[in-house]
């Protein structure tokens, strides 16, 4: 197999296209790792692919006229050092928060399943790279919307809250209970300079009980400063 010029710049292009694609998702929600940066993981991919695709024909005998029956290589290692190349990378996207969220999980995610993309564009693989495409551009733009009405409407809550001393953590379990709530858990955290003292609540709720009747409710409490469910 010979790879023309424009073979060449049609694989990478469209590696570039389909990873812009799913990181333009990214980009609107104001992610880590988004548009360009889906991008340049895709091509990179893609491009390492076709190095592996010109070095197996090199080394075959093809353009320099070895005996192939004692040079051969393995196209595919070079897409096996993309895959664990890329965790360093999605790594760098996943944080904890001070609220005790982990975030960046799904650009992690989509960075490493771009990379996998670039790979199948850069061995020629156009279907399952098309397929491939169209189901992650799904997940990650269309299903976060599922996901939020799941989670809305899903009978265990956690609840930050953010109150002016430590003894108010008792008034707002207090209302938390009025609304039949069943709290299983309480994370607390002391405050320290310039902060307020904090609680994360996971609770389970009665059934056909609206989140944001259980987040109002807590609002009531005058020493309550912010609230916000995880």
């Amino acid at each position: 197999m010979t790879l023309t010029v424009w073979d060449l710049c049609l694989r990478l292009l469209m590696a570039s296209l389909a990873g812009g694609l799913i990181g333009l998702d990214r980009a609107k929600k104001h992610r880590a790792a988004g548009f360009r940066t889906h991008m340049i993981v895709c091509m990179g991919a893609a491009l390492t692919m076709v190095l592996g695709t010109y070095l197996s024909v090199m080394i075959s005998g093809e353009a320099w006229g070895l005996d192939a029956t004692y040079y051969r290589t393995d196209v595919s290692r070079f897409g096996a050092q993309v895959i664990n190349g890329i965790g360093f990378v999605g790594a760098g996207t996943i944080l904890v928060t001070g609220r005790q969220q982990v975030k960046g999980m799904t650009t992690a995610a989509g960075l490493w399943a771009s990379a996998c993309m670039g790979i199948a564009i850069g061995a020629g693989f156009y279907t399952a790279a098309l397929i491939g495409c169209s189901l992650i551009f799904i997940t990650v733009a269309i299903f976060s919307k599922l996901e939020t009405f799941i989670l809305a409407h899903s009978r265990n809550m956690n609840l930050y809250v953010e109150f002016e001393h430590p003894d108010d953590l008792s008034d707002v379990l207090e209302q938390i209970k009025e609304q039949e709530v069943r709290i299983f858990d309480v994370e607390i955290t002391k405050a320290t300079k310039g902060t307020y003292p904090y609680a994360v609540v996971s609770m389970r709720l009665p059934r056909k009980k609206s989140h944001t009747v259980v987040m109002t409710a807590v609002a009531q409490v005058e020493t309550v400063r912010v609230i916000e469910e995880i």
